[in-house]
């Protein structure tokens, strides 16, 4: 693919970096000329995902450490700016989950989730606001599970739940210090990831992502967008729409056909191998890769909808509605 020069000698920070929406985040980027300062917590993982980069003539820096520890992050951050330069985009995307119903998640487990998946964008954040340019950007990965929680996945939806509510105090915090920086918010579908071959799980069959899959390339393109047009939030895919709007106008119904559909529909029909290894506490060097196994029903683009146009849309829709309705009944009334 020919190198466009859309973010040439940009330098841009990507967590999680070495793995599904990370990995495909930071090629992307690499791609259009960027430099990159790459956070994950497997070197050897890293060091492959560097020497992808620099066959697109991209600088890469990398830093192994752990996203929960704010310290190390700090650190990070302070190297890539001595490496490459100060800072135009830090992507905060790193994650972890666990399959399971609350009655079998450790404490230890719930614990790790939320310091990684939550923490880790806390910290990140932090980490990056002393580091980056004046008109610089934060770019929050989310999910459509920030706005709808779902069985099995109570720790991940709650730390994803947190990061909408974090990312709305920091950019109000900014906009009150008049800052130029930008905070975006990226609200995501089911991924084709490898995280459901790492992931921990405590349920008999192998889990699998529910509702429409897209590949993170999808998700990697919706991120360039918002670099680009610092929109504050996007909702990437229409199941990630339908979702949002779903729980908006309907939260009960979502919550009787979540309980009726969404454990069976987070599990293959395969068992789950006692030899079965998670990323949980240690990564897991060899399954590393961009893409997970459901390639083949994941689709490569997404539609993107600006998240606060989407909803003036529909609450403009539903009073018109409303207003239509108003003016039918008083018809009716008058006829009487």
């Amino acid at each position: 693919m020919p190198k466009s020069k859309s973010f040439a000698s940009s330098i841009i920070v990507v967590t999680g970096a070495t793995a599904g929406v990370g990995r495909a985040v930071a090629l992307a980027f690499a791609r259009r000329g960027a430099r990159l300062g790459l956070i994950a917590r497997d070197r050897e993982a890293l060091e492959i995902v560097a020497a992808d980069i620099r066959t697109f003539s991209s600088d890469c820096a990398i830093a192994a450490v752990d996203v929960a520890d704010a310290g190390a992050v700090k650190t990070a951050a302070s190297q890539f700016v001595s490496d490459l330069g100060p800072i135009d985009i830090w992507v905060n995307d790193a994650m972890l989950t666990v399959f399971s119903p609350i009655s079998r998640i450790t404490p230890d487990e719930f614990r790790r989730v939320t310091e990684v998946t939550y923490l880790g964008v806390v910290y990140g954040c932090m980490a990056a606001l002393p580091v980056l340019q004046p008109r610089g950007q934060i770019i929050n990965i989310g999910s459509a599970l920030a706005y709808r929680g779902i069985p099995l996945q109570s720790a991940y939806c709650g730390a994803k739940h947190a990061i909408r509510g974090f990312t709305a105090s920091l950019r109000t915090e900014l906009d009150h210090d008049k800052s130029g920086i930008a905070v975006s918010l990226l609200e995501l579908p089911a991924m084709n990831t490898p995280q459901f071959d790492w992931a921990r799980t405590h349920m008999p069959r192998r889990p699998m992502p529910m509702g429409t899959i897209y590949q993170p390339e999808a998700a990697a393109a919706a991120v360039l967008r918002v670099a680009r047009t610092r929109a504050r939030e996007y909702w990437v895919g229409n199941s990630t729409l339908l979702t949002i709007v779903g729980n908006m106008i309907a939260p009960w119904y979502l919550d009787r056909f979540l309980a009726r559909t969404a454990v069976e529909g987070q599990e293959t029909n395969q068992a789950v191998s006692p030899e079965r290894r998670d990323n949980m506490f240690e990564p897991v060097t060899d399954l590393h890769r961009t893409h997970g196994r459901f390639g083949d029903q994941a689709k490569s683009s997404a539609a993107v909808y600006p998240g606060d146009a989407t909803r003036a849309a529909i609450v403009a829709a539903g009073a018109l509605i409303f207003c239509l309705l108003g003016v039918a009944l008083a018809r009716l009334s008058s006829r009487d």
